[in-house]
């Protein structure tokens, strides 16, 4: 989807939700999610004739795929009488979750499958409102799905006690990417110092990106995504800030809570050094809080910019760079072919100079989606087999190579076989580099109100609405009376 957070202020987000070919975009736009979920009472619901039916809440790529992903199922293992349906929900992410809550209140059978955004799984999970894998799948597949994905995947599929509820379904990371013809007219040599896996810093990259707009005389340099919305929250700004080693509440460990008892940390050094970067980047030296040796590479519009408009700079070849998820990377490399350049996201300070450890140095913000299970489905076992085929190799190369997704699966993404699926092969190893390093937005049941607050905060700050320190100064405070309502 090119456009994959819908609003502003973090409302009605399809948040991880990143369509990743020109087909998947079209079909989109031809399938009505309202009219696919009122045929929902009309579709077939158990066994006949001695098969299974596993009804399957996806999206339009699923639907239309539907006869293909069976296939890839069976070639994966699971038995010939056991089918799926896909039924079409929403494509708005808050609105598929809000869905999911009143079908599990309400204590549905049916959808038997549910996929989950990866940044609200967690919630159901808390509420035990969908059910625990690890009493459901043979240890031999829990073990392979915890090894074989990336950590960050599993993580926001999982409870504090590592228990599995949902299998990780695809994967979003994502990279800079930028045109790779103009950088080296500019002088520079991107493929000689390894830039798609050697990430370069922040300083660097707003140099580059400074000098080869200026020769090529681009309408912009770095194209991102700085509005008040849920993606601020939860991507842009939490990679911003990771990277200089900051941190919304005082690491990794504590991203998913307790809430209530765990440090609220934006109002650090790190954190304020990202603002004044982010600042710099938008308005350049004459800001009072600019940093030396940084340059303005990106317009004021960014400020109001989500991903469709981002995106739209890149390809109409007004910008040299920009920030963007698989989709744009796919889209890209279609239109520009050798003439693109991907890079993991640049880094402030080093991971060895960083107060939290798995802070600093580059750092994705993790989207996806997962699959769960419905805790009151009359045909558990059956879909059980269909999550278990989901995680095998077969089934994930599938995905990688008919659907257009990013399998979690790193092991299979280290595969030759991965290496040589057209266009994704050429830029596995910066995917999977933004895997190993990606980082999650802190969900907790708590996570709408403080991505609103935080949403707004640092907008508000890269607008020079505020100093650095004072706004975020008022937004600890504001986190703190949030993480002590409950």
């Amino acid at each position: 989807m090119s456009n994959a957070f819908g609003g502003t202020n973090g409302t009605r987000s399809v948040v991880g939700e990143h369509m990743t070919r020109s087909t998947r975009r079209r079909f989109v736009k031809t399938v009505g999610a309202t009219g696919a979920l009122s045929g929902l009472s009309g579709l077939a619901t158990a066994a006949r004739q001695g098969q299974t039916t596993i009804q399957w809440a996806g999206n339009p790529v699923d639907k239309q795929n539907v006869g293909k992903i069976n296939q890839a199922l069976h070639n994966a293992g699971l038995p010939q009488n056991i089918n799926i349906e896909v039924i079409v929900t929403s494509n708005i992410s808050d609105d598929v979750q809000q869905q999911y809550r009143q079908w599990l209140q309400a204590g549905r059978n049916q959808p038997d499958i549910l996929r989950m955004d990866s940044g609200w799984t967690i919630p159901f999970i808390a509420r035990g409102q969908i059910a625990n894998l690890n009493q459901e799948l043979s240890q031999s597949s829990l073990n392979r799905i915890k090894q074989d994905n990336f950590t960050a995947s599993v993580n926001t599929a999982s409870a504090p006690n590592g228990d599995l509820y949902a299998v990780p379904y695809f994967t979003d990371l994502p990279t800079i990417q930028y045109r790779k013809d103009w950088v080296t007219n500019a002088g520079f040599d991107p493929d000689g110092q390894n830039w798609a896996t050697e990430p370069i810093s922040w300083k660097r990259f707003s140099n580059v990106i400074s000098k080869t707009q200026q020769q090529q005389n681009t309408q912009y340099g770095y194209s991102w995504q700085a509005s008040a919305y849920e993606g601020l929250s939860c991507c842009t700004f939490n990679e911003l800030m990771t990277t200089w080693g900051g941190a919304y509440f005082g690491g990794r460990d504590n991203l998913f809570g307790p809430v209530g008892e765990r440090p609220i940390t934006v109002n650090e050094q790190p954190v304020i050094q990202a603002l004044r970067m982010g600042r710099t980047f938008i308005h350049g030296q004459q800001d009072q809080f600019s940093m030396q040796g940084y340059q303005q590479i990106s317009p004021q519009a960014v400020l109001q910019w989500t991903e469709g408009p981002s995106q739209s700079a890149f390809m109409n070849e007004n910008a040299v760079a920009m920030r963007w998820w698989p989709s744009g990377l796919y889209d890209a490399a279609q239109k520009f072919g050798d003439r693109l350049g991907v890079m993991p996201i640049p880094y402030g300070v080093r991971p060895n100079q960083a107060k939290y450890e798995g802070t600093g140095g580059t750092a994705a913000a993790l989207g996806g989606w997962h699959l769960a299970l419905n805790p009151n489905s009359q045909n558990k076992q059956a879909a059980v087999q269909v999550l278990n085929a989901v995680a095998k190799v077969p089934f994930r190369e599938f995905e990688f190579r008919t659907l257009g997704y990013v399998p979690p699966d790193n092991t299979y993404l280290q595969s030759q076989r991965a290496q040589q699926v057209s266009i994704w092969g050429n830029y596995l190893d910066t995917l999977r580099l933004a895997g190993e390093t990606a980082i999650p937005r802190p969900v907790t049941v708590v996570w709408p109100d403080e991505s609103t607050a935080i949403a707004d905060r640092v907008n508000g700050a890269l607008a020079q609405q505020q100093a650095p320190q004072p706004a975020m100064s008022a937004l600890q405070s504001t986190l703190q009376d949030i993480e002590g309502s409950l």
